[in-house]
């Protein structure tokens, strides 16, 4: 329900922000992210593809979506898939103001011998509030869940740094 608003706002916004002389697909850009991580018996690997739409110099809207997987060797399996509707603000060229709300579905796998740690499926919510530096597409900064739950996120705290790239 959620991203399915989302995706009606962002297009929404869209149409009634355009200019006669600039056509929709000028201004949207694309990008998002790729992770790998590997160690002893340990691998993930994420893929966040996201779309924004420039409404003009100051402010951008998207949406994302994002999958990751992660496995430690006869401990775990874990796989996340979701959406996410994400805002920028950009008050000077080289200082952005990020606001992403994700919605993941979190599928965990635990091996037998963890009898403690039971085989878990649900949906998690984060809200990121971030602040970045800007220099033409890239963008490096951290983030802040402040719907962050130690027991059900994804991630081991709240705080979170990023590198966004958008072409």
């Amino acid at each position: 329900m959620i991203i399915t608003l989302g995706f009606v706002s962002f297009f929404a916004l869209s149409v009634f922000s355009q200019d006669t002389n600039n056509s929709f697909w000028n201004r949207v850009q694309f990008g998002g992210g790729v992770g790998l991580n590997f160690g002893d018996g340990f691998f993930s690997g994420a893929l966040a593809p996201a779309a924004l739409y420039r409404h003009n110099t100051y402010v951008s809207t998207g949406v994302g979506l994002n999958f990751q997987y992660s496995s430690q060797k006869d401990v775990f399996k874990s796989t996340v898939l979701g959406g996410s509707i994400i805002g920028l603000f950009n008050p000077y060229q080289q200082l952005q103001i990020s606001t992403e709300f994700e919605q993941l579905y979190v599928i965990r796998d635990f091996d037998d011998q963890f009898v403690a740690n039971v085989d878990d499926s649900y949906w998690y919510p984060a809200l990121f509030l971030g602040a970045g530096y800007r220099s033409g597409n890239v963008t490096f900064g951290i983030r802040y869940d402040v719907l962050y739950d130690e027991t059900k996120s994804i991630q081991n705290q709240a705080w979170m740094p990023f590198v966004r790239f958008w072409f």
